[in-house]
């Protein structure tokens, strides 16, 4: 078994399905909620400063999500959405048990975990940081 040729494609793959879904979720904030209903829906579920709040998540998601596709700043970027995830854990769907059917966690922490997999691990050889920071001698190999 290859293990080098195995961890390459679980992070790749990881790197684009939890990408993918950030996007959908950053732009479903945009285009199906619009910012001002993001911000009306995050202030009556409790979020604090849900005027800032929902146009900097909904911008970190798609942002976030497109970047992790790419593979760019991947560990930043991840660390970030994590976090995101865990705000929205402990803010929103905590209260509501485990199961995402009743308002949930599971699927924020599922996020959350895959997220900070990927801060943890970075973004793997398929990816922009790979091209750009990879090079062992570089200052910026701890991005690769």
């Amino acid at each position: 078994m290859n293990q080098p040729r195995l961890t390459t494609t679980a992070l790749t793959t990881l790197r684009i399905v939890l990408g993918f879904l950030f996007a959908a979720h950053g732009w479903q904030k945009f285009s199906e909620w619009t910012i001002a209903g993001t911000q009306a829906s995050f202030a009556k579920m409790g979020v604090p400063a849900a005027e800032i709040a929902a146009p900097a998540v909904a911008v970190l998601e798609l942002a976030g999500g497109i970047a992790l596709i790419l593979g760019i700043l991947t560990r930043v970027v991840a660390a970030l959405l994590a976090l995101d995830m865990l705000g929205a854990l402990f803010l929103v769907h905590a209260s509501a048990g485990v199961f995402a059917a009743n308002g949930g966690f599971e699927l924020v922490l599922l996020l959350a975990a895959a997220a900070f997999a990927l801060a943890l691990t970075g973004a793997g050889r398929l990816s922009v940081d790979r091209a750009l920071f990879g090079r062992g001698n570089s200052k910026l190999a701890v991005l690769a």
